[in-house]
């Protein structure tokens, strides 16, 4: 019978098995960390792909934009510009990234610029710091230009970054300008039937004046004939009857009392008939001039007055216009042709608007009542009507282009679209209005009373 095998026979058969499945499972361990590995690998090299693809894309995107954009870091430093930002300065785009933004800014801004942004940030206000906001750019051959800006403000985990939208604003202005100047020349077109007719009155009442004086003075030089004839007469000796007769004929033909109450009167007419003449000739002429690019200081009273008399055959059939000038009011930074194409635009409006009313009305006037007034650092103009007021369907429209309640050939929709404009946007000021429905409305200028260099920014 043979013997069982012993324990220290059976222990290096086991230990090669413990060995082997210890091996293998970590052969496998192996195997699946490198799967893992390998896995993790791609995923990482996919997302860098991705990435790289995203940035690209952005990239692309942003290069195509026709704004500008630029972000810079919470110092002012440049950190990226798009091809936009380099065609609207001039400037290439390694010559900007790194560098302040005060290179993109005029000198005059130079110690304002930081603190604009600065106050926005301080002040815990909207994240949007600048939307719409115009200031000057400056370009690399050291011209400036206007800049329409917007600068969002982003919060990232360790860093706060500024991207700013902006526009070059040249041709827009250019374009804009042109566009009053043309409706302009089209109201000029338009009231010079009104214009030649408010001239025609006077001129008509002085010829007519100038006629009888001329018809006075012949019947004077002949009774001071007669009275010269009867002179020469009245020798010693002389018979004088027949001279003193044919005087007395003269001067009873000559209705002399008449004359002496009449003539005074008629020269007096006549002036002021070319008095007349020469304010609507002047009030024209202020109205027509185109000015310049930069605002000048103003008296809008004399301004509006000027405005008044050349539009008074727009409104002179339907209403009154009574004013009420601040005489103390100072002189207001204005682009005088503009500001008086808005006021144009507003009363011709509210002489329509009276003109609704009165058709139901025959025989009665509305008023206009235009007043100005200083209030703190604005100065503010009021042009009130009696007419029918704005539909309330249509008061979150009026100021939109093209937009209009009238009937086909009384209104294009333009008018008040750029008096809002040009208040607004020219002039850093406000247009509003006031309405009720069949009472009338009011509107609001109101223009800052100090220029654009000493707001900015």
């Amino acid at each position: 019978m043979s013997a069982s095998p012993s324990r220290a026979d059976t222990k290096p058969v086991n230990d090669i098995e413990v060995l082997t499945r210890r091996l293998e499972r970590e052969k496998k361990a192996r195997k699946q960390a490198e799967t893992l590995l390998e896995q993790k690998s791609r995923e990482l090299y996919l997302s860098n792909v991705e990435i790289r693809e995203s940035e690209e894309r952005t990239r692309a995107i942003l290069n195509t934009v026709a704004s500008g954009i630029i972000t810079a870091n919470d110092q002012g430093v440049i950190e990226s510009v798009n091809h936009a930002t380099e065609q609207v300065f001039g400037y290439q785009a390694d010559e900007m990234v790194g560098q302040h933004l005060r290179m993109l800014m005029p000198a005059s801004y130079d110690e304002h610029g930081d603190d604009f942004i600065k106050t926005y940030v301080g002040t815990g206000q909207a994240r949007v710091i600048g939307t719409g906001h115009e200031v000057l750019g400056q370009r690399k051959d050291g011209s400036t230009f206007p800049l329409d800006l917007a600068v969002t403000e982003l919060c990232l985990t360790d860093r706060v970054i500024r991207i700013g939208v902006l526009r070059d604003l040249t041709r827009y202005n250019e374009l804009q300008r042109q566009l009053v100047q043309a409706q302009k020349l089209e109201s000029i077109g338009q009231l010079a039937a009104g214009v030649a007719h408010e001239i025609n009155t006077p001129i008509q009442f002085v010829g007519d004046n100038v006629r009888f004086v001329t018809d006075s003075i012949r019947d004077l030089l002949e009774l001071i004939g007669g009275y010269q004839s009867f002179l020469r007469e009245c020798e010693p000796g002389a018979r004088t009857e027949d001279s003193i007769s044919k005087a007395k004929e003269i001067e009873e033909g000559t209705d002399l009392p008449f004359l002496e109450e009449e003539l005074p009167r008629a020269l007096q007419q006549s002036l002021e008939g070319v008095d007349r003449v020469t304010e609507i000739v002047r009030a024209m002429k202020e109205f027509a001039h185109p000015g310049g690019e930069d605002k000048q200081p103003i008296n809008v009273n004399e301004a509006i007055q000027s405005t008044i008399t050349v539009s008074r055959s727009e409104w002179k059939y339907v209403a009154e216009i009574a004013t009420a000038f601040d005489l103390t009011l100072p002189l207001v930074p204005c682009l005088p042709g503009e500001f008086n194409q808005v006021i144009l635009n507003i009363i011709v409006n509210a002489a329509h608007a009276i003109g609704d009313v009165l058709q139901y009305q025959p025989g009665s006037k509305g008023t206009i009542t235009i007043t100005t007034q200083r209030d703190g650092g604005w100065a503010e103009i009021r042009v009130r009507d009696t007419g029918t007021g704005i539909p309330e369907d249509a008061r979150a429209k009026i100021f939109d282009p093209f937009f209009t309640t009238k009937e086909v050939g009384k209104g294009t929709g333009q008018g008040l679209a750029i008096a809002h404009s040009t208040i607004a946007d020219k002039h850093g000021g406000t247009l509003t209005f006031e309405t009720e429905s069949g009472k009338g409305t009011t509107f609001v200028i109101r223009l800052p009373l100090v220029g654009d260099s000493e707001r900015r920014p």
